[in-house]
């Protein structure tokens, strides 16, 4: 065993020597995976793989279920080795799994396929060795690599700071080492999880593991900075990406966090707009923060906020939080809200507004009789005193009801929810 570890280290594929040398020695499948329970190395089989195993080896990473399950388990947080059930309904065998840590960071997950005979006490002692070695490996690689994360989120935080110094020199630095190119189409993305467990807990991890798709794609480089319980990921298209592509890679962005790290968690995504060059990025930046705001104010975007898309409600939510209240609320609608019984009339007008003031089609939308809906509209100029025929008074109205909907959401948890540009993170607030 010590003879083939040792060649194993001065080989440039160890840890996949590692997990051969042990699956070959056990006569079982041995995977090692990262702390999401993504496949970093694995063996051949010895006629015990399962359905898991197999799709995981086909598609690369193992299905949304089969992680949930593994990291529902606690697995992640083992500080010892222990057997992870098998599940007859996923296609899972039992598998002998082992902490892979160092120095109190967890690294990855040694997993041997304990299907048929039991594991012998040589047989566990010989995989705690193998995964004392993985351990040595996977932390050197782990030691460089927190040196290039933080270079990046040091360039990043820079690139999107409000510093035009530090900006212009993020830049410079940034397309000289080839991390990115100066364009043509860039757009960054802003991405806050409720929880918050550390510096190098799960949260983190997390968001690394879900933005790592997306820091490079077919058509488009990015740089992600990782933060306790937030990221930013600026990227750089070959063309214009479309609002649906955007929205699809948020989505994605959602459904890891949510695999990863259970229904618990809430996350938000804010994406800024599309701007001509990476030394704008700040800008979208600025928007990425306005568009988290709307995600977690308005529970009809689902936790994914498009600057694009935000229309009116851009203007808003670049208002500090002891500005955005119900003072800013015009008393002509203050009076219809407040009435009591009106979430008729309240419907009404806003379809009528959404509608450019089309007796018609607003009649047709809500299916209502012509007669009745001018009947409802009289009745909302009695109580507002406004007239629906005056564009300026409609605008009023429109934009009032625009503040309400805003205002029917929580307080926002974050903490200097503030004007785009002021008090700074690399985050979404």
């Amino acid at each position: 065993m010590n003879r083939w570890i040792q060649r194993a280290r001065s080989g440039g594929e160890a840890l996949q020597a590692l997990v051969d040398g042990l699956a070959e020695e056990l006569g079982r499948s041995v995977v090692l995976d990262d702390p999401l329970v993504r496949m970093i190395c694995t063996s051949r089989h010895f006629g015990d793989e399962d359905r898991v195993r197999v799709r995981t080896l086909l598609q690369g990473i193992a299905d949304d279920e089969a992680i949930r399950y593994v990291l529902a388990q606690g697995v992640a947080q083992w500080t010892r080795p222990g057997i992870l059930p098998g599940r007859d309904d996923l296609g899972l065998q039992p598998r002998y799994c082992v902490p892979v840590r160092e120095r109190g960071h967890m690294l990855g997950i040694l997993m041997v396929v304990a299907a048929g005979e039991p594991l012998t006490g040589a047989e566990t002692e010989a995989i705690d060795e193998v995964a004392r070695a993985v351990a040595a490996e996977m932390y050197a690689d782990r030691l460089a690599s927190d040196d290039d994360e933080e270079q990046t989120r040091r360039l990043v935080h820079q690139l999107v700071g409000s510093d035009s110094e530090q900006r212009c020199a993020a830049h410079q630095r940034i397309v000289d080492d080839g991390l990115l190119p100066a364009g043509p189409h860039v757009v960054v993305t802003g991405v806050t999880v409720a929880a918050q467990r550390g510096p190098s807990g799960p949260t983190a991890v997390a968001l690394r593991g879900a933005l790592e798709p997306f820091r490079q794609t077919a058509r488009a480089r990015g740089l992600a900075a990782i933060e306790q319980d937030r990221a930013v990921l600026v990227q750089v298209f070959d063309r214009e990406p479309a609002e649906e592509d955007l929205e699809q890679q948020s989505r994605a962005v959602v459904r890891s966090l949510r695999t990863f790290l259970g229904p618990g968690p809430t996350a938000v995504v804010g994406v800024g707009g599309r701007r001509r060059a990476l030394s704008e990025a700040w800008i979208s930046y600025d928007q990425a923060r306005v568009a988290a705001r709307a995600a977690r104010r308005l529970p009809r975007l689902e936790g994914i906020g498009d600057w694009e898309r935000l229309g009116e409600y851009a203007v808003f939510l670049q208002l500090p939080d002891s500005a955005l209240n119900e003072s800013l609320l015009p008393e002509p609608l203050r009076r219809l809200l407040g009435g009591g019984g009106n979430a008729k009339l309240e419907e009404t007008l806003r379809c009528f507004l959404e509608n450019a003031g089309s007796a018609p089609k607003t009649a047709e939308v809500l299916e209502v009789h012509r007669t009745s809906l001018y009947y409802r509209l009289r009745q909302i100029q009695e109580i507002t005193g406004l007239d629906l025929d005056d564009g300026a008074h409609r605008l009023v109205l429109h934009m009032g009801l625009r503040l309400w909907d805003l205002l029917q959401a929580p307080a926002e948890a974050a903490a200097g929810s503030t004007p785009a540009r002021r008090n700074r993170a690399v985050a979404t607030e």
